[in-house]
């Protein structure tokens, strides 16, 4: 599931691909990916120029002239390719976004969606969001303060996105390897060192996933080198040399998802 670095990647390279852009045309491949009916979003839609692109969380917002708002969440699979019909992937499109010749695709959502909503629809589909990882107001003793109030495992409570918007699956396994800290550890047992490690992890492992364009093995457009570059140090890599201490990284189940972590680091 694209996560913080992921979307963000994808804010900056759309915003000079399609800002300022005039949509020409608009095709729906799957009427469920859309929340009004499929006539009134081509209607509304089509003719309309991208004001901005901006992030909250994982979601993109596709804001257009007339104020309304695309918001993009991919879910569990999505992605994008932005370019010409003969370059597009040989893949199901759900929904596709025309700029001239050029095209936006969206793939995989099977679970994610793009809807067509106002600003006030926009302010309330965020309501319960946490406070974002990336928010100058997102300092150390703001993030002990939501911590004390805690009692669950570091590892669900990092991917709350109502304690904290932006850390999904992937990077709470990876912010968690670089911190030291087991994953199934309860936080009312992190004493203030440790709280102030996965702090800095934090800033650390989303600063790097951001340089280097996430974790997306797709890239967004034909000779994208940006998007994917970040390469995963735990998640996803059972059985492979820790590369702090080469032991092997063991997955386990917590909470129903798929976790992974050094069992000679992370203590």
């Amino acid at each position: 599931m694209p996560e913080l670095p992921e979307m963000e990647t994808y804010k900056s390279l759309l915003g000079s691909l399609i800002g300022g852009q005039k949509i020409s045309d608009v095709e729906i491949g799957r009427e469920k990916s859309i929340n009004v009916p499929v006539e009134r979003f081509i209607a509304q839609v089509s003719n309309q120029t991208i004001k901005t692109i901006t992030r909250r969380a994982k979601y993109l917002i596709f804001q257009l002239q007339d104020d309304s708002c695309l918001l993009l969440h991919l879910m569990l699979g999505g992605w994008m390719f932005f370019g010409k019909e003969e370059d597009k992937p040989d893949r199901t499109i759900q929904v596709k976004l025309s700029f001239g010749e050029q095209h936006l695709y969206f793939i995989g959502l099977r679970l994610g969606y793009l809807h067509l909503l106002s600003p006030e629809e926009i302010k309330k589909e965020f309501e319960k969001l946490g406070l974002e990882v990336l928010d100058p107001d997102f300092t150390l003793d703001t993030f002990q303060q939501l911590m004390e109030k805690r009692k669950g495992m570091i590892k669900t409570t990092l991917i709350n996105q109502e304690v904290l918007a932006g850390i999904g699956n992937a990077y709470s396994d990876e912010i968690l390897w670089h911190a030291g800290i087991r994953p199934d550890k309860k936080i009312n047992v992190l004493d203030e060192q440790q709280l102030t490690r996965v702090y800095q992890s934090i800033q650390f492992i989303f600063k790097k996933g951001i340089e280097q364009g996430g974790y997306m093995e797709n890239p967004l457009y034909k000779g994208d080198n940006k998007t994917g570059g970040y390469q995963f140090y735990v998640y996803d890599q059972e059985g492979n040399a820790c590369s702090r201490c080469h032991t092997p990284i063991l997955k386990e189940e917590i909470s129903n998802r798929k976790t992974f972590f050094c069992p000679n680091c992370q203590k």
